[in-house]
């Protein structure tokens, strides 16, 4: 079984939920995040300003802020990592910077606080 995390903009929670649902794919959690991709940011000012120099840092300006964000995390057997993944980028992909990152990372276990079910009997199955 697999995590599946992504950073997507907050206008495309509702989406990604409804087109996550669609695929068979219920369960998930949303958080609200904050942060900003490489493309946002001029590496030269940034390195700048961190050196403290005064020039870069009124240059930064606004492309050092951190940008609102919704990260949502899913858990899924490894047989439905690749749809959840295609369905995540299918609806987040504009092709502007700000898209999004998906992540995907292993996990160990699985466990319902409230049946005692362990592994893929816990995660959504189609």
């Amino acid at each position: 079984m697999k995590e599946i995390m992504a950073v997507i903009r907050m206008n495309k929670i509702n989406k990604t939920k409804l087109a996550l649902i669609d695929a068979g794919i219920s369960s998930m959690t949303a958080m609200d995040a904050l942060g900003r991709g490489k493309g946002l940011v001029d590496m030269t000012l940034l390195k700048g300003a961190e050196q403290g120099y005064e020039e870069a840092i009124a240059q930064l300006g606004e492309s050092g802020r951190l940008i609102p964000k919704r990260a949502i995390s899913i858990v899924v057997p490894n047989k439905l990592v690749s749809k959840t993944v295609k369905t995540i980028i299918g609806v987040n992909q504009t092709g502007k910077s700000g898209d999004g990152v998906v992540w995907v990372m292993p996990v160990l276990e699985s466990l319902s606080v409230r049946t005692g079910e362990s592994g893929d009997k816990v995660l959504d199955e189609i």
